[in-house]
């Protein structure tokens, strides 16, 4: 990207979902652009070895989590303020994709009347009562310290809507109508949601490892997703809700917010 990155020391971000892909992403942006992070995740080495993986002006900690379990939740909501000394910023990125529904989506589409309800309601409890939990328990730390901003991941609007992509594409689009809502709920106390997207699809584990040479070849890199974040969590975004951002297009984006701002 060609904008330049602000400083975020003292900024304090918590980002679910942070282990690999976009989160991991994200949160080695913010750490190396001087934030405090709390990479939150699923218990285990795989959470203790991202942790060990990030470098730069910032630091993480490992705030243990299942998004789906209110009990978890709130533990790591109070794990996350003691550890950091405040959350200023939360990502919703924490997802699961069509690939734990059907392994070769890409190739064979599987119709909705196809999906195991089980598998559905998976995707649903992570992708959308994730955000909705995480979003709930933050929101009464935010209020109380009278500032605070969401951002929720999402995803490109046809993608919603794409052929044998149910339930993934229905969480999606509850986890929008959930961050528009959020938006407005919050809005009256100067609390920010934002939602950003890849604006297109991903070099990410949600991917099939058997995905055509072609098809790969056009996959996004999970670090698109690290300028916007940082942006989101800087002084510049102060005041910034209601936006969606699609990182593969942030440039053009933030010299348009630049020149003429955007709603706020």
């Amino acid at each position: 990207m060609g904008a330049a990155q602000p400083e975020l020391e003292g900024c304090r971000v918590v980002v679910t979902g942070a282990t690999s892909g976009l989160g991991a992403a994200m949160a080695g942006a913010l750490v190396a652009a001087g934030a405090s992070v709390g990479v939150a995740a699923r218990p285990g080495p795989r959470l203790d070895e991202a942790v060990e993986r990030l470098g730069g002006r910032g630091f993480a900690v490992a705030v243990p989590v299942d998004v789906r379990d209110v009990s978890s939740v709130t533990l790591a909501v109070r794990r996350a303020i003691t550890e950091l000394g405040g959350v200023d910023m939360v990502v919703n990125n924490a997802g699961i994709g069509m690939r734990t529904v059907n392994p070769r989506f890409f190739e064979r589409p599987q119709p909705f009347f196809e999906v195991e309800p089980d598998a559905f309601d998976d995707v649903v409890a992570t992708n959308l009562r994730g955000y909705f939990l995480v979003a709930r328990a933050f929101s009464s730390h935010f209020l109380e310290q009278g500032a605070g901003r969401f951002v929720n991941v999402s995803i490109n609007r046809s993608t919603m809507l794409r052929r044998g992509f149910v339930p993934y594409g229905p969480s999606r689009a509850a986890s929008e109508s959930l961050s528009a809502i959020m938006t407005e709920d919050l809005r009256p106390f100067g609390i920010g949601v934002n939602v950003l997207l890849p604006g297109g699809a991903t070099e990410t584990g949600m991917i099939p490892d058997d995905v055509p040479p072609d098809l790969r070849a056009g996959l996004l890199p999970a670090e698109v997703m690290g300028p916007p974040a940082v942006f989101l969590a800087s002084p510049e975004a102060d005041g910034l809700t209601g936006a969606r951002i699609a990182a593969s297009e942030f440039d053009s984006w933030l010299a348009e917010f630049r020149a003429h701002g955007a709603a706020r």
